[in-house]
């Protein structure tokens, strides 16, 4: 049974910290690149950054780079998001994502989600 779980969300003041996860199971982590999404209130869902199945290769959104980090642990079988100087358009769902093989591929596999909140 493939599972995806995202943890770390939570309220954050502006200019704060936080640190997500997602552990997978149920398949070969380390033959899937991952990647994190965001879904703020009434919009869609926009790519976050995604990482290759060995962690050596990172990819962001234009206007994040700088701000977040994506990393992987493979022994783990967990990514990482972290998310510095949060400002409150960060507020989101935040899902992680698998894809096989490549950063470039569809994705196979979700995660239900972690909410991040950015507020004073």
């Amino acid at each position: 049974q493939v599972q995806l779980v995202e943890s770390g969300g939570g309220l954050v003041q502006p200019g704060g910290s936080l640190r997500l996860s997602c552990t997978a199971s149920g398949f070969t982590f380390n033959s899937y690149a991952m990647s994190w999404y965001r879904q703020a209130p009434g919009k869609g869902r926009e790519l976050v950054a995604s990482i290759s199945t060995s962690g050596s290769m990172a990819d962001y959104a234009d206007s994040l780079k700088g701000r977040f980090t994506i990393s992987r642990d493979n022994a783990k079988n967990t990514v990482y998001l972290q998310m510095d100087s949060l400002k409150p358009e960060d507020t989101a769902v935040y899902t992680c994502g698998a894809r096989p093989r490549s950063i470039v591929n569809p994705i196979s596999y979700w995660g239900q989600g972690t909410q991040v909140t950015v507020s004073s």
